[in-house]
């Protein structure tokens, strides 16, 4: 049985989309950026994809043998969203908490 959104067959949809994505075998994340009152916030999401039948599928449900490379993925972006702290405070945030615990 096959279930469909009534309201998105056969329309087209404004979805938004990540702004950055990590993938590697079939692990992947999506990098959101959402803007707030104290700035620049990023969230992440993984998933899984696989096949069934001819029809490509994603979960967010990982096995034994997808953990070392969804950590890999998480690395990646986490890495990714490190390098765009000129627009995000989270670097500044970490920085002058060090600053003050030094003093």
């Amino acid at each position: 049985m096959e279930i469909h959104d009534s309201l998105n067959v056969g329309m087209t949809t404004n979805k938004a989309k990540p702004i950055h994505e990590v993938r590697l075998g079939f692990i992947k994340a999506a990098v959101w950026r959402n803007e707030t009152e104290a700035g620049v916030r990023y969230n992440v999401t993984f998933s899984r994809l696989y096949k069934d039948s001819d029809q490509w599928k994603s979960t967010e449900s990982f096995g034994r043998d997808d953990l070392l490379l969804l950590g890999k993925v998480a690395d990646q972006t986490h890495s990714w969203i490190c390098n765009q702290a000129p627009e995000s405070d989270y670097a500044t945030k970490a920085s002058s908490a060090r600053t003050s615990d030094a003093r």
